[in-house]
């Protein structure tokens, strides 16, 4: 993350704060691109499956790799482009996902989707840990939370709305020409970071021997797993979602609705999981969403086992899931920089990588288990929830 400040004398009074809330602003557009990229497919499942002649389970795969490219090259390349020049980084980042969804969007067929999806993978994980400290940088100190929390929510309003979005788009478009679309926005963004974000100089380089280091502290080895295992609960059958509704009975005119209630869900839950972890503590809000996941996914697979199509259940499960999903990313990052607060910028990059590890796993063991059955994909949702639960009661001395 570059310290260096950017208010020069040269520039007006309030010209410098005005140009950092628009890089800001633009940043944050991107992070959005970036969040759509990675689950916007997720809407056009069945139709990308036919198109492409493979099943679903094995489209949504594309989550899986998307997810897990990302966890492991975004500390490699936090270290190989450290003295890249900041604008440069970013849009060139930007191209890269841009030139990724126009190669997915033309793929004739399916590996040459999962290469592209790779491809996009690096883009994004050169792209979002860069925008973030660039718009730290380039706020004044007592703005500088107002502007992370701007950039990181373009990624989390995307990444809970992806597959609402994706399924809204349907209606309009094939998936070929949403990816192509999402592509033309990363080239957009590329441009309006080009002209709105001023030079910044690279950072010092951080070995990644160093960013590993922080693992050897016990309590960030202790919380950072937990990450993992939430998030893999959370997304064992979320890029399936739309299967999964109409496993349980929601029509094709009803499932934008119930997406949108779990959109709706994951905003409040982020949210309201801030806050009251600063009242109630991190352990407590951590056990509230894990129980709550439990319940929704498990109020899933008990609709799709028993054959209930009780909509009002459904939907209630809807909100609970995409609200504890969501939930745990703001206790998480508290209790890991109460961990190491000395090594903030490392165990947050560390955490960023946990949370797409644990969403590549849960999509991998969804696309396993779904052809046996909703009832049983869900299941294992349900049942990770219950194990990040007793997880956390092993480590929650680590606050």
């Amino acid at each position: 993350m570059s310290d260096i400040p950017v208010n020069g004398s040269a520039e007006p009074a309030g010209a410098a704060p005005a140009r950092g809330l628009s890089a800001t602003l633009v940043l944050a557009l991107g992070t959005f691109a970036v969040g759509t990229d990675a689950f916007v497919v997720a809407g056009f499942l069945p139709a990308m499956a036919g198109s492409l002649d493979v099943s679903e389970s094995a489209a949504g795969q594309s989550v899986t790799v998307f997810a897990a490219a990302y966890a492991v090259l975004s500390p490699v390349l936090a270290t190989a482009c450290a003295r890249v020049p900041r604008r440069t980084l970013l849009v060139g980042a930007l191209l890269v996902l841009a030139a990724a969804n126009l190669c997915s969007a033309l793929a004739p067929d399916f590996p040459v989707l999962m290469a592209s999806r790779v491809l996009a993978a690096a883009g994004a994980a050169a792209f979002t840990p860069g925008a973030g400290a660039v718009a730290a940088a380039l706020a004044p100190p007592e703005r500088r939370a107002r502007a992370l929390a701007v950039v990181i929510g373009g990624l989390t309003m995307a990444t809970a709305l992806g597959v609402p979005l994706g399924t809204l788009a349907e209606r309009a478009v094939d998936w070929r020409t949403a990816l192509g679309l999402v592509a033309a926005l990363c080239a957009v963004c590329a441009l309006g970071v080009y002209a709105v974000m001023p030079p910044l100089p690279g950072g010092a380089p951080v070995p990644l021997r160093a960013r590993l280091g922080a693992l050897r502290r016990p309590g960030v080895l202790a919380v950072l797993p937990l990450t993992a295992l939430g998030m893999g609960a959370g997304y064992t059958v979320y890029a399936y979602t739309v299967p999964v509704l109409a496993d349980v009975g929601v029509g094709a005119s009803g499932v934008v609705w119930m997406l949108c209630l779990y959109g709706t869900g994951a905003v409040a839950g982020n949210f309201a999981a801030g806050l009251a972890t600063d009242r109630w503590g991190a352990v407590r809000v951590l056990a509230v969403g894990y129980a709550l996941m439990a319940a929704g996914l498990g109020a899933l697979a008990l609709s799709a086992a028993a054959g209930l199509r009780f909509l009002p259940l459904t939907a209630a499960a809807m909100m609970a899931w995409g609200a504890s999903s969501w939930c745990q990313t703001p206790p998480q990052q508290h209790r890991l920089i109460s961990a190491a607060p000395q090594e903030t910028a490392l165990v947050v990059g560390l955490n960023a990588s946990a949370i797409y590890t644990g969403i590549g796993l849960g999509t991998l063991l969804g696309g396993v288990l779904l052809p046996l059955g909703t009832a049983e994909a869900a299941t294992a949702g349900a049942a990770l929830a219950v194990a990040a639960l007793a997880w956390l009661a092993g480590t929650r001395r680590y606050r």
